[in-house]
């Protein structure tokens, strides 16, 4: 797969994480704890870090909050995990990281929205204090526009200028300017403050998909800082996967994205790294990150009267879930893999070929037979009541003699 060309900008670094063009797509979550809840919190971190979250997103909305952040932490380090912890704030986090300074010390980075830091003046102190604290302690920050709370003050003097016009442009396009440059000036004015260019992030989040994609296809163009991507409240299971994938993907294609996040509405009995999964099945589906083997499967037809190969899809999924902890050590570049489980005679053996290692199972009339191709040419033939585990064997032993 030919490689997406990413759009240069500079190396942000988050602790044990860079973020930039020169380095993979980096993956993001946000607990949904109480963050003074300590135990939940950390057990939740640790989930979500587990799963595959690289930068592990809290609330510090208060001052039991900003208190917590330490303890934290801490739990979190002494686990052995040193994935950067975030503070998400809104409204007073100049005046919690100054009241709390082992707070502003220990978080890898700090969220604000320049929508939710104060109005005329109060707006430039509050903000350039949550800057200071950032440049003490050597912090990125992240400017994250939210068209849900975006700057009223600008909003309304951009529609002023706007219905001044001639030709007025639509409110949506006024909105996706106001979006724009309160990221860009908000980033600006850090910068003039004292922050460099390479501690900046901006995110510009709107939860319509086509007007999410036109903002920061217009940002990227008008402006070279790192971009974390997100479709904000996207909605829950399969609306909020399906509209948050087309959209990340449609700018991650183009190059455009170093961040990103899937945010789901929490469902009951779902884990909330569920996040984590979508987004690490996105970026191996663009080619951008490989976490894991690949399963092409049959989606099944009237030619596939039997469930068989249903069950071996399922079952070499969940094969490759257990082994991957002991694979990942001992054979590097097994996540690259590629195996086939077809149904029928159809596109079975042609899909097969061009997998890594395949089978194609016998559809309704055919020979209870089930080819097995390895590097593109037929390998060996499995029939009988063991088909499952003799194909489990030869991916191993493919495995050991590919990756070793």
């Amino acid at each position: 797969m030919e490689q997406v060309k990413r759009r240069k900008t500079p190396i942000v670094r988050i602790g044990n994480v860079s973020v930039g063009h020169e380095f993979p797509v980096v993956i993001q979550s946000m607990t949904d704890t109480p963050t003074a809840d300590i135990s939940k919190t950390v057990t939740q971190s640790i989930e979500l870090i587990e799963s595959g979250s690289q930068l592990v997103r809290l609330t510090v909305n208060d001052d039991d909050a900003a208190r917590a952040i330490p303890e934290v932490i801490g739990k979190i380090r002494e686990k052995g995990y040193q994935t950067p912890i975030i503070g998400d704030f809104h409204f007073n986090g100049h005046t919690l990281l100054q009241k709390h300074p082992e707070c502003a010390k220990l978080l890898g980075k700090y969220r604000i929205n320049p929508g939710n830091v104060g109005k005329g003046e109060k707006h430039d102190d509050n903000f350039t204090s949550i800057i200071e604290m950032a440049i003490k302690y050597d912090k990125p920050v992240r400017i994250g526009v939210n068209w849900g709370s975006l700057d009223q003050e600008l909003l309304t003097r951009l529609m002023d200028e706007n219905a001044a016009l001639k030709a007025p442009q639509e409110f949506k396009q006024v909105t996706y300017e106001a979006m724009i440059q309160s990221a860009i000036t908000s980033a600006q004015l850090a910068e003039k403050i004292g922050l460099c260019k390479d501690k900046i992030i901006l995110s510009v989040k709107m939860s319509i998909l086509q007007d999410m994609v036109n903002v920061y296809s217009k940002l990227a163009k008008r402006c070279d800082y790192v971009l974390h991507l997100g479709l904000t409240e996207a909605g829950a299971e399969i609306q909020g996967v399906s509209s948050s994938s087309a959209a990340l993907a449609i700018l991650l294609q183009q190059g455009i994205g170093d961040t990103i996040r899937v945010s789901l509405t929490p469902q009951p009995n779902v884990k909330r790294s569920r996040e984590v999964e979508v987004c690490k099945h996105l970026l191996q589906s663009l080619g951008l990150r490989y976490f894991r083997p690949s399963v092409t499967s049959c989606p099944g037809c009237g030619r596939t009267s039997s469930d068989y190969f249903q069950i071996l899809a399922k079952d070499i999924n969940e094969h490759i879930e257990r082994k991957m902890p002991i694979w990942k050590k001992e054979y590097t570049g097994v996540e690259k893999l590629k195996i086939a489980v077809m149904g029928c005679v159809v596109n079975g053996p042609g899909e097969s070929r061009h997998a890594d290692i395949g089978i194609s199972l016998p559809g309704t009339s055919e020979k209870p037979v089930a080819p097995v191709y390895a590097d593109g040419k037929q390998y060996t033939t499995l029939k009988g009541d063991k088909i499952k585990e003799e194909f489990i064997v030869l991916l191993e032993g493919y495995i050991k003699e590919k990756y070793s």
